[in-house]
């Protein structure tokens, strides 16, 4: 069955960096486009960023513009987010999933699978 497995998650101080892993399984990776959500606590889950199936094309939401990059290996079947400059307002679990979609899917039911979450604190 298809499994997303997220990791890279922990504790930081703000101004530090993180990098994510998401790595996928049961499926073809390079057919999804990949993205990655997260969820505050009390708060909705939110968009964060995107990449295309082959990985030209990147979408971020505009709280991480220049801090946040988003990348893939296909021959690996893993997306990466590398985190830089983190603010605590970046505390979250954050999540990996899968879209069919064409263009930039940036809303939950775009999406399809989901990864279990890994979760980010920043400490300020």
């Amino acid at each position: 069955q298809v499994q997303l497995v997220e990791s890279g998650g922990g504790v930081v101080q703000a101004g530090g960096s993180l990098r994510l892993s998401c790595a996928a399984s049961g499926l073809t990776f390079s057919v999804y486009i990949m993205g990655w959500f997260r969820q505050a606590p009390g708060k909705e889950r939110e968009f964060v960023a995107a990449v295309s199936r082959g990985g030209s094309m990147t979408y971020y939401v505009d709280s991480v513009k220049g801090r946040f990059t988003i990348s893939r290996d296909n021959a690996k079947n893993t997306v990466y987010l590398q985190m830089n400059s983190l603010k605590p307002e970046d505390t979250a679990v954050y999540y990996c999933a899968t879209s069919r979609r064409f263009g930039s899917p940036k809303t939950l039911d775009e999406y399809n699978y989901w990864g279990q979450g890994t979760q980010v604190t920043v400490s300020s």
